[in-house]
């Protein structure tokens, strides 16, 4: 038969020492959660708290590097003794704040096969289980103890909020939604859009319909690539997140994640240091930018060495509240840009609904890359643009539908010769 975890003297037994490597191990001690691992393999158990002071990741996720343990979201080192060693973002020759520090229990000790903490100080050893310990569960995290702007916050009711695409609605039909923590009836009755219970308004813009619950006070987000033909451009199946969109919106505004996060696409590992951005004060909300390098596997001519994997990216952030987002980047060595627009849908406590479009240019001159490579009307070089009349296909990775134009249809221009596109594939 089993025993509780706890020991006498304040020690709880929370893992057995064979289970402990250089992976965190999640465990609790009195109510409150830690991580414990060994910071070398074979080496000594260390244990810290269970979530980053940063943004409150779980370092169950973390990874043990050069003998320290890394957050996952952004990179954060911290010793066997929990202080916090390097923060990647302010470069070299960053010194990491003292509350960046993590505040780990008064000790752990590895004995009689086990691993134990004492969370406050104490005079007595471990002590020898007169049987084997039950560990105590890792705890759920604590809930915040001062106000906290979530989904059912009632500002929200005074501004646009996105609660649907506009494909969603069909001519004629009806579709219910959810947003602050209520059911909404959208109608489409022809042109007319029709809301239940009565609103302030119901619109439709950039492809999307919007629900305002009372008079809005915030400003619409501008998206000038959505009228400029260069570009390539489809909304993305929505998608659902388990959470308040304040963060998510946090999220999508981090400019030092990426690293860490998207390592493995275009985040650049070895580029985690992110110069101070310049943030410019808008009705409604903000605008930033900055620049960086990052890895550009999208760009063709990597492929064929003209270019290196690592290029210079341009970042802008345009924000309006209350969570409207855009988020250009611009290669300047090859030309291309793709952006991105995030429109967050707050419909309960537990619920955000995600609307993303994508935006693409491949530069002047060349093809979209990917199997979507040009729009319905292709601008060539001569300036102008031209439907092509040839059939159409539906993605097998997105299901959208396609046009693929076996030859540039543009005008012959004042010297008599035609536009050398050939095979470009485009969707809409």
């Amino acid at each position: 038969m089993g025993t509780t975890g706890r020991g006498t003297a304040g020690w709880y037994a929370v893992a057995r020492g064979s289970e402990v490597g250089t992976t965190p191990v999640p465990v609790g001690a009195g109510g409150t959660g830690y991580v414990v691992v060994r910071l070398r393999p074979g080496g000594e158990v260390s244990a810290f708290p269970a979530r980053c002071p940063h943004r409150l990741v779980p370092l169950t996720a973390a990874t043990v590097v050069d003998g320290r343990l890394r957050c996952p979201a952004h990179g954060w080192r911290f010793d066997g003794d929990g202080r916090c060693v390097d923060v990647p973002s302010l470069g070299p020759a960053g010194s990491p704040t003292p509350r960046a520090d993590l505040a780990q229990p008064w000790a752990v000790e590895e004995r009689h096969g086990w691993v134990w903490l004492a969370p406050v100080p104490t005079a007595a050893a471990p002590p020898r289980p007169s049987a084997t310990p039950e560990p105590e569960a890792a705890p759920p995290p604590r809930q915040p103890s001062g106000p906290v702007f979530d989904n059912l916050d009632s500002a929200l009711e005074h501004a646009w909020h996105p609660v649907a695409l506009s494909r969603e609605l069909r001519v004629g039909g009806w579709l219910q939604v959810r947003l602050l923590g209520r059911t909404w009836l959208l109608r489409r009755d022809g042109g007319a859009l029709e809301v239940e219970p009565p609103a302030f308004g119901v619109r439709e813009r950039l492809g999307v319909l919007w629900l305002a619950p009372a008079e809005p006070v915030d400003e619409p987000l501008a998206v000038p690539e959505a009228a400029d033909r260069r570009f390539v451009t489809g909304w993305l199946p929505p998608v659902r997140s388990p959470g308040p969109a304040g963060p998510l919106a946090d999220t999508f505004l981090d400019a030092t994640h990426g690293p860490f996060v998207h390592a493995a696409t275009i985040g650049g590992a070895d580029a985690g240091e992110v110069a101070p951005a310049v943030v410019v004060p808008e009705p409604g909300g903000f605008s930033s930018g900055q620049e960086q390098w990052c890895d550009n596997p999208l760009d063709p001519d990597v492929l064929t060495g003209e270019r290196p994997l690592r290029q210079r990216r341009r970042t802008s952030y345009t924000y309006r509240a209350p969570f409207q987002l855009r988020l250009r980047q611009e290669f300047p060595d090859s030309g291309a840009t793709t952006t991105l627009v995030y429109l967050l849908q707050p419909e309960d406590l537990d619920s955000t609904r995600i609307y993303v479009r994508v935006l693409m240019s491949a530069g002047p001159g060349r093809h979209c890359p990917g199997r979507a490579r040009s729009p319905t009307r292709w601008p060539c070089s001569s300036g102008s643009s031209r439907r092509t009349s040839a059939p159409r296909r539906r993605s097998p990775s997105t299901g959208c539908r396609w046009t693929v134009a076996t030859r540039c249809t543009c005008p012959p221009t004042a010297g008599g010769r035609r536009c050398a596109r050939r095979s470009a594939t485009s969707g809409r």
